[in-house]
């Protein structure tokens, strides 16, 4: 069973509201969709949305990179021989992890297709259902308390707050604001996206805690790049802190971990390139005793069903953040993972589990 064909398309499927972190403001899910065809016809699908300012992937650049790089690269490889796929994959080109990671999570469907059995129990299956956080997007005070208040309402019972953007005191201010409305029996975690530096971040973090905000991790509270910026974060707080932008690959796990920079690691697929180096660095994180995090990006169900297939397979990936898919106004997808509330159930079915991927017609490739 050999990689016969990998073909792309473009979609854009716009948001109910505008998405605002520190670093962006999104209001149109893009993405390249990926198909995989094997030679016995079954056929695998991936999913790359351009983050220009985590990954640095581009929209054409990921369509380029898969067309003209990696595809000529696996075409003829055969489903027996996964390690020569994903180190081909990995050595092909520096960088392009959101592109690298859509042809992963395609082959890894058609895989474990071959092997008669969901991905995630290909993969470990300790768990087959999982409870995601909703994001509530940085805005006013007022209107962030009544977003949280919103989702609480549609079941969520764990927060995930954008801070960051601007001053600690009114970023304080929100979370005070969001804590006054929804009680204490909600959880919050807090997403600075890299927007504080590490002693603007332990000021605005232990104001939080003698405040008794009640914050239940910060992610990313400085610059992706500065490590030792974040360990003196992680010394200096009893908060939990997570690496999230820090950590790409293993090697980049391997140094947060063996320097004890943070408590917990969120992994992407689009940061470590696919499921392959995503299932590398939770095993990782759990020789040293951390818990991971999977999150996601702004991605449709397609992307978002691969990464739950790796979250559910693992026991030390204990947080999970995939509501992006409840974020758009319409799904692409037939199959994959299923919504209840805040409560995903993987799908029963072979692979992904996806059944079909509806390309509106005005988008370009695969039909």
């Amino acid at each position: 069973m050999k990689i016969q064909t990998i073909e792309t398309a473009s979609v854009a499927v716009p948001l109910r509201k505008p998405f605002k972190t520190a670093l962006r403001t999104v209001t149109v899910a893009e993405s390249i969709y990926v198909k995989v065809t094997c030679s016995d016809g079954t056929t695998g699908w991936g999913e790359a949305p351009p983050t220009h300012v985590i990954t640095g992937d581009s929209l054409a650049g990921i369509e380029y990179a898969i067309e003209k790089i990696i595809a000529p690269a696996l075409i003829g490889k055969s489903l027996l021989a996964m390690e020569d796929i994903f180190q081909t994959l990995d050595q092909c080109m520096v960088g392009n992890t959101s592109a690298k990671a859509s042809v992963d999570m395609a082959v890894y469907d058609c895989f474990s297709q071959l092997c008669g059995m969901p991905l995630y129990q290909l993969l470990g299956g300790y768990r087959s259902q999982l409870e995601t956080d909703f994001t509530v997007s940085v805005n006013t005070a007022e209107e962030m308390a009544e977003d949280a208040v919103h989702y609480i309402e549609q079941g969520f019972t764990c927060l995930k707050v954008k801070v960051g953007k601007d001053n600690i005191q009114t970023d304080i201010n929100r979370i005070r604001a969001i804590r006054d409305r929804i009680g204490t029996d909600i959880q919050i975690r807090l997403d600075a996206n890299q927007g504080w530096g590490a002693k603007e971040a332990v000021k605005a973090i232990r104001k939080m805690e003698d405040g008794g905000l009640d914050i239940e991790l910060v992610e990313q509270p400085v610059n992706a790049g500065d490590i030792a910026g974040l360990k003196f974060v992680t010394d200096h707080v009893e908060t939990p802190i997570m690496a999230d932008e820090s950590v790409f690959s293993p090697e980049d796990a391997r140094k947060i971990l063996e320097t004890r920079s943070a408590d917990l690691v969120n992994i992407k697929l689009m940061k470590a390139g696919g499921v392959h180096n995503g299932l590398h660095i939770a095993k990782l994180a759990a020789a040293n005793g951390v818990e991971c995090m999977v999150g996601s990006m702004i991605e449709t169900k397609l992307g978002i069903t691969a990464a739950a297939h790796l979250a559910a397979s693992q026991p030390n990936i204990t947080r999970f953040d995939f509501d992006a898919p409840l974020m758009l106004t319409k799904d692409p997808v037939d199959g994959g993972i299923s919504y209840h509330g805040s409560i995903i159930r993987l799908p029963e079915e072979i692979g992904l589990g996806i059944k079909q991927v509806n390309i509106a017609a005005e988008s370009e490739g695969i039909r």
